[in-house]
């Protein structure tokens, strides 16, 4: 039997020597899981566990405290539910411990498939100058109603949109890579007619800036509609 997780085409994603050295490793299923964590100055170190899936698809689940019920976070998630002050940076300041030190994620080969997945869903899903076809879109906040722009240029920042959409209680403060509160203003209306289309900067929606679904928008994890529909036809 080959070493390593098997991918669903039989080769192998990670082998025995790449993770050898990866503090808390488990192999489960379709994913590995290592012991992580980040460092805020104020509040210390942040544990948690780190899933990699054969997807390229990577989740924590928080264990800050005995009690903490944070699960399923992003990476990006993770790194603000710790207190990090520098957020925005999560392959810098999520880390691992490889050889009893800390190796920020960016340093290591847990970061390979996720890189993959992404470049290869970029490439599938741009436009004609080469640059992701998806435009900026805007969520309510369900306190002061004011609505918040999301980029959506990688498959983290479409999963933090998808998230904040599909949370009937999000609020300003949830977003992960702005600070931003309620009593923030609330874009201009001026400003909100510039999404980001490659093709004209003002568009109000055309195919080179709204995308119906593609590996960068959709999760095979989620079980919402929008993703079973785009998971089923894309096994069609």
């Amino acid at each position: 039997m080959a070493s390593g997780l098997e991918r669903e085409s039989g080769s192998t994603i990670f082998s025995e020597e790449e993770l050898r050295e990866v503090s808390g490793l488990k192999r489960v299923g379709d994913y590995v899981e290592v012991t992580c964590g980040c460092t805020s100055h104020r509040y210390g170190d942040a544990v948690g566990r780190l899933r990699v899936f054969v997807n390229g698809y990577l989740e924590i689940t928080c264990e800050c405290t005995p009690g903490c019920q944070e699960a399923k976070l992003t990476p990006s998630a993770f790194e603000k539910h710790s207190g990090r002050e520098t957020a925005r940076k999560w392959k810098n300041n999520v880390w691992v411990i490889v050889n009893g030190e800390k190796v920020p994620l960016c340093k290591t080969v847990l970061l390979k498939y996720y890189n993959q997945v992404s470049k290869a869903a970029n490439g599938s899903h741009r436009s004609q100058n080469g640059r992701a076809c998806h435009r900026d879109e805007f969520v309510r906040c369900s306190r002061c109603n004011k609505e918040r722009r999301f980029r959506l240029r990688t498959k983290e920042e479409c999963r933090i949109h998808h998230d904040a959409l599909a949370d009937a209680n999000w609020k300003c403060s949830d977003l992960p890579y702005d600070k931003i509160t309620c009593d923030d203003e609330e874009e201009r209306a001026s400003r909100r007619v510039y999404r980001g289309c490659t093709r004209s900067p003002t568009c109000k929606g055309c195919t080179s800036c709204v995308c119906f679904g593609c590996d960068i928008c959709r999760f095979s994890d989620c079980s919402c509609q929008t993703c079973a529909d785009f998971t089923n036809n894309a096994k069609a």
